[in-house]
């Protein structure tokens, strides 16, 4: 399980360190996307298969279906860390996130989501206001 909240740069080469904390359990081989919201979603190769099968069963003649596949998995790419715990993000997932120099990273459960810090700090601002009415709208979670 991914947990927290994590600040740092990305460098000229497009670099990011990735939290120590999340190196383990990430593994040798991942896989980074084009998240919802302006981010990042990267997923360990388990979690990343799982979520395969799930869009392997989506219906091909749905349109909706056909658009959010061709979008997720064009956007996709294989990645590793260096052995300064940093991986390369590709340009066009730096240009989807926003990302320019500095950025968030958090743990999500089961994934990992890197956004540009100014992307995050404005969506935590909408999203706090709400957040006790967000709660309240998935009830069943026993908080």
């Amino acid at each position: 399980m991914f947990l927290g909240e994590y600040q740092n740069s990305i460098d000229a080469k497009g670099r990011a360190i990735i939290p120590a904390k999340f190196r383990e359990e990430l593994g040798e081989s991942f896989v980074i996307t084009k998240g919802l919201e302006t981010c990042l979603f990267i997923y360990p190769m388990s979690q990343w298969e799982k979520f395969q099968e799930k869009i392997a069963d989506l219906p091909l003649t749905s349109k909706e279906s056909r658009a959010f596949v061709r979008r997720f998995f064009a956007g996709a790419v294989e990645c590793g860390l260096d052995k300064q715990g940093r991986v390369n993000i590709p340009q066009h997932l730096r240009e989807h996130a926003k990302i320019d120099k500095e950025l968030v990273t958090i743990g999500v459960n089961e994934r990992i989501e890197i956004w540009a810090k100014d992307g995050w700090d404005s969506y935590c601002e909408d999203i706090d206001d709400d957040y006790e009415e967000i709660l309240q709208g998935i009830s069943g979670l026993g908080i």
